[in-house]
């Protein structure tokens, strides 16, 4: 969504948009544009490995605070800035960057502590109530601005009996009732940040963590945002400024007698491979070479100098080297997917299944990796192997529905063995789950239309052309 307004206008009426459609409570900082919370913010991504290393960070957290971990999903976004945020209550939206970027599991580990204390104080409950509250006083405000405008109207065309007021007068009626909204809600959430800021450390303390990770993120912050301090107004912001929430938490975490815990070394390590795949993946040359020079021999940096072969088409380098990664350590599912999805990408779908099967196996099943196996089953072009990815993806499926990239897959699948109206519908499910519902729609129409009335395909069809997203 985009305001084209005077600034002040957009400040007041972005955040207003921002806090009336809110179902998310962010570590850092909100975007002015909404997202419909009911699905995942544009730009998610699968991973399984470091989906695993996120989950295994915040399960003791989880466990102190009452939180049902099977009920929570942890997602990963592709941005680069270093935020997290929950949405719904259960889900935790964790930006790519913020991983790169944290030097320690430790730091993440808070971070994760932080947005599990909005969890578990259902903040985002409270808001919506705060914000039904404004809701009221801000149609208040703006009916009044609207007889404000209608009087000003009447007055320029030389009309009696209405308030004398200019243009200039108009909009500040206008602003009135926004801004003080805006400010109101603004406090109440700083509030809530606080307090996700309090729970993380009692979180910290009783699992026996130290809270510098999170000390040390909000520092970070602190420096990133002198240059700008003297131009920020406390009272627009819906976050303490870093300087407030570090002098409220600094105490309290260095008397903690877990202040000076070491990290997990098993942690630590896995933390370290999770930064390096995430910039081999993400990054240009220059920054791979630069954050992993040749000389740094560690087994992340070698991660990272893998995934940049074979990214950028050296193929035969790339080879070579997740060779080596597996000598290194047979038994890390993640090389062995590596190994792959390199094959796969490399039109060698038939060599690549050996290794994802042995990844899927290592990893437990894990869900990215079985969807990867699937895509490569398919694209062997064997009807045997198809009939296989079916049966996979389907299960993945069923497992989590709100898997786009499965779906698709599934159609592609079922197309490969003529079977249209299920490759319709899956299709449909997965458009309906990118949010591009008018596409899914016409899918599921043309799929309903082969399925007898009553059956479950023709009752999927039916939820999706029926379903209406919700408008805030």
């Amino acid at each position: 969504m985009t305001i084209s307004l005077h600034r002040k206008s957009l400040l007041s009426i972005a955040l207003i948009l921002t806090l009336l459609m809110p179902q998310t409570s962010s570590f850092l900082v909100k975007s002015a544009q909404a997202q419909n919370a009911d699905r995942p913010p544009m730009g998610t991504i699968r991973d399984a490995e470091i989906e695993q290393l996120m989950r295994d960070y915040a399960a003791p957290i989880f466990r102190v605070a009452g939180i049902n971990a099977k009920a929570t999903k942890i997602i990963l976004v592709s941005d680069r800035a270093f935020n997290a945020f929950v949405a719904n209550g259960q889900k935790i939206f964790v930006n790519v960057g913020a991983i790169m970027e944290a030097k320690s599991a430790n730091e993440m580990i808070g971070v994760l502590a932080h947005e599990t204390g909005h969890m578990a104080g259902g903040h985002l409950a409270q808001l919506r109530s705060e914000v039904a509250n404004a809701q009221i006083y801000s149609v208040i405000g703006l009916l009044a601005s609207v007889g404000a405008l209608a009087t000003t109207q009447r007055s320029m065309r030389g009309e009696t009996g209405g308030v004398g007021i200019d243009s200039r007068g108009v909009m500040g009626v206008m602003l009135g009732p926004q801004e003080m909204v805006a400010r109101s809600l603004l406090a109440y959430q700083r509030a809530e940040e606080q307090a996700a800021d309090r729970s993380a450390i009692r979180y910290l303390n009783a699992t026996g963590q130290s809270g510098k990770g999170l000390l040390e993120t909000m520092k970070r912050f602190q420096n990133e945002s002198l240059f700008k301090s003297s131009t920020i107004d406390p009272y627009l912001q819906s976050h303490p400024l870093p300087t407030e929430r570090i002098g409220l938490m600094e105490a309290a975490v260095k008397a903690s007698p877990s202040y000076n815990a070491p990290d997990n070394p098993a942690l630590q390590a896995r933390h370290e491979l999770a930064r390096a795949k995430l910039v081999g993946f993400v990054a240009d040359t220059g920054e791979i070479s630069r954050r992993y020079p040749v000389s740094d021999q560690s087994l992340a940096a070698r991660y990272a100098r893998a995934i940049q072969a074979y990214r950028f088409g050296r193929l035969a380098d790339a080879n070579s080297q997740i060779d080596a990664l597996i000598a290194a350590q047979p038994g890390n599912a993640f090389f062995h997917e590596l190994k792959g999805q390199a094959l796969l990408e490399s039109a060698k779908a038939r060599d690549s299944i050996p290794y994802l099967q042995k990844a899927a196996s290592l990893s437990g099943n894990a869900q990215p990796i079985r969807v990867l196996l699937g895509h490569a089953l398919i694209a062997t072009n064997d009807l045997k192997h198809v009939d296989e990815a079916i049966r996979i993806l389907t299960s993945v499926t069923q497992q989590d529905d709100e898997y786009a990239e499965a779906f698709q897959y599934l159609a592609m699948a079922y197309d490969r063995k003529g079977n249209q109206p299920m490759a319709q519908l899956s299709a449909a499910e997965s458009l309906f789950r990118e949010g591009q519902y008018v596409e899914a729609r016409t899918q599921a129409a043309r799929a309903q239309q082969q399925f007898k009335k009553g059956s479950p395909g023709w009752l999927k069809a039916d939820d999706i052309l029926n379903y209406r997203p919700q408008k805030y």
